[in-house]
């Protein structure tokens, strides 16, 4: 019975339900809230004679909660759902929104721009006239806006951000500066081995809107979704291995994987592994989790 009524139900008000609860538990931080929009294929919901599924998702980049989720069914792509994916939230007003190359479309930031968003969008080959500008640009004579470096995973990482004010020149509306990142890393066993890799994006934020400080963290975060949130499902959750496939099913597996992972990012765990070992032992863990007494 629980199997076909997961199967039945809708994944996206399942979201919103969620989604509303998790808002009422969620810290205010007094900055102000970016959200990263990624994509994430479930890879065991692959049949014979379709497609894994593939979900759209909205994370605060600040608690790793999600926000909002789409399916992206086969006839269509990520792009075409990113509007409902954010009609699910109900104020946008002020937030920056952050995306990856894909969502770099005139039609999105029209869209946010209505929303009273803001935006950073990363830039890449698939927009080639708009990456040629950016790497046009004199980058060679801008000092660095900011950088820092971190030590992890047996490797250090040396990042850098260059901004500079395009108010002309730049052929995408609404473009107030262009960023360079560049990322060099190394294995600490291989001290004298660095790549290095050099990421283009552009925001409609201007210079007094948000410090460089600000835009090197947002565009951290955006990629920390994959930490916070796709490699927990992955990794914790085994998602990729679940041979859910009838109906909704892999949808609202992939939404009740959210919602477990957002509960306990709330209220400040890290380590989910360890965090789900710790409420398996009592049965009144998970209902003090979630504020029923």
């Amino acid at each position: 019975m629980l199997r076909r009524l997961l199967q039945a139900l809708d994944p996206d008000q399942l979201t919103a339900v969620i989604a509303a609860w998790l808002s009422t538990r969620s810290p205010a931080t007094g900055t102000r809230r970016a959200i990263a929009v990624d994509g994430k294929s479930i890879r065991g919901s692959r049949a014979a004679h379709s497609t894994a599924r593939h979900v759209l998702a909205a994370c605060d980049q600040a608690t790793g909660a999600i926000l909002a989720s789409t399916d992206v069914n086969g006839k269509t792509n990520e792009i075409t759902c990113f509007q409902p994916l954010l009609d699910q939230i109900d104020d946008l007003t002020g937030v920056v929104v952050t995306a990856d190359a894909l969502h770099c479309q005139r039609e999105h930031v029209a869209y946010l721009a209505q929303r009273g968003a803001n935006w950073i969008l990363t830039v890449k080959g698939n927009q080639p006239h708009l990456h040629a500008q950016l790497a046009a640009l004199p980058w060679r004579a801008v000092p660095n806006a900011d950088r820092a470096s971190d030590r992890g995973h047996g490797r250090r990482e040396i990042r850098s951000l260059k901004i500079l004010s395009i108010s002309t020149g730049i052929d995408f509306p609404h473009a107030a500066q262009a960023l360079q990142i560049r990322r060099r890393r190394r294995r600490l066993d291989q001290p004298k081995r660095f790549t290095t890799e050099t990421i283009y994006a552009i925001t409609d934020l201007r210079a007094h809107q948000a410090k460089p400080a600000h835009l090197a963290g947002w565009a951290r975060g955006h990629w920390s979704i994959e930490n916070k949130v796709h490699w927990v499902r992955d990794v914790t959750y085994d998602e990729d291995r679940s041979q859910i496939r009838t109906g909704t099913g892999p949808q609202v597996m992939a939404a009740l994987r959210n919602a477990a992972i957002s509960a306990l990012r709330l209220t400040g765990i890290t380590n989910i592994a360890a965090a789900n070992r710790h409420h398996a032992r009592d049965s009144h863990r998970p209902l003090a989790l979630l504020g029923i007494t």
